[in-house]
């Protein structure tokens, strides 16, 4: 891709986890509470997976998490740590980019990604390499934040900025609405694809919390176009002003909106279950519904 089509700074994002990989199990709770959804996801499925990958930022995490709730969870015989940064002692692992995956097409029986692929420029091309990877019948089963994250914080930064300079400028990043979500999975050829969203509300003493909780996340604004000196005083007060009247709950508490968006795909298989022909069906509506419909 070209860098005039770029949307997020992949070296920034690199160095904001670097950052804040030291303090992250002060600020893990989104990543826990969402891993143990997609690993409960995971649970679900009848079927072994001898090789896996996880290509989440935090490499290891799932695989630890794994062991504390049910280390046979999901019937991975092994699992590897395949991310940003160089995964934990004793995790099998490669550094990488959730851009440029380094596997061989049919290699892997199991991908697994916990909030790596909302920072992806080319999600659709991240999806087909996924799928490359995968053996026939191999999964995805991914999750990543989607477009109604933050909504409150998008509302309150660009009203107060437009208020102090006449402009806003680009603070939160972009996101996939759930509405394109399958639609990506099938453009990258997965078999049986589905997306769906949970949403996750957490309160916070004020917005600067929820901001310094972002930057703890390494979740803080990596945007190409993002400016690069930070917000005036006077824009982050107005913010928090803002934020404070519209969305505070009864004891003060500050509340924000994370959309998590799960996908799930199977790379084409033989011996999978296929859609009837159109046409094939055997029952007439007319019998079910009546002549009304």
């Amino acid at each position: 891709m070209t860098d005039d089509r770029l949307i997020f700074d992949r070296a920034q994002l690199r160095r904001q986890r670097r950052r804040a990989a030291s303090g992250f199990g002060g600020h893990d709770f989104l990543f826990r509470e969402l891993a143990e959804r997609l690993l409960d996801r995971l649970a679900d499925i009848r079927q072994g997976f001898p090789l896996a990958a996880d290509i989440s930022p935090q490499p290891g995490f799932l695989a630890a998490l794994r062991r504390e709730i049910d280390p046979a969870l999901g019937g991975i015989e092994r699992m590897l740590a395949a991310g940003p940064v160089s995964p934990p002692p004793g995790a099998v692992g490669v550094v990488c980019e959730e851009e440029a995956l380094p596997f061989r097409p049919g290699s892997l029986d199991l991908i697994l990604s916990c909030l790596g692929l909302h920072w992806v420029n080319d999600l659709p091309g991240a999806l087909v390499q996924i799928r490359d990877a995968l053996r026939p019948d191999g999964l995805f089963l991914g999750v990543l934040l989607g477009g109604e994250t933050l909504t409150e914080l998008r509302q309150c930064l660009m009203e107060a900025e437009l208020a102090a300079s006449g402009g806003a400028s680009p603070r939160v990043s972009p996101m996939v609405g759930m509405r394109d979500a399958a639609g990506l999975l099938q453009r990258a050829s997965f078999a049986l694809p589905v997306a769906d969203s949970e949403t996750i509300t957490v309160t916070y003493k004020d917005a600067l919390a929820l901001m310094r909780e972002l930057r703890g996340m390494g979740e803080g604004n990596a945007l190409v176009a993002r400016p690069r000196r930070p917000a005036r005083r006077e824009v982050i007060a107005r913010a928090s002003a803002l934020y404070a009247a519209r969305f505070a709950e009864p004891d003060g508490r500050i509340r924000a909106t994370f959309q998590a968006i799960f996908l799930t795909g199977w790379a084409p298989a033989a011996n999978q279950q296929q859609p009837a022909r159109r046409g094939s069906g055997e029952v007439n509506l007319r019998d079910v519904f009546g002549s009304t419909c």
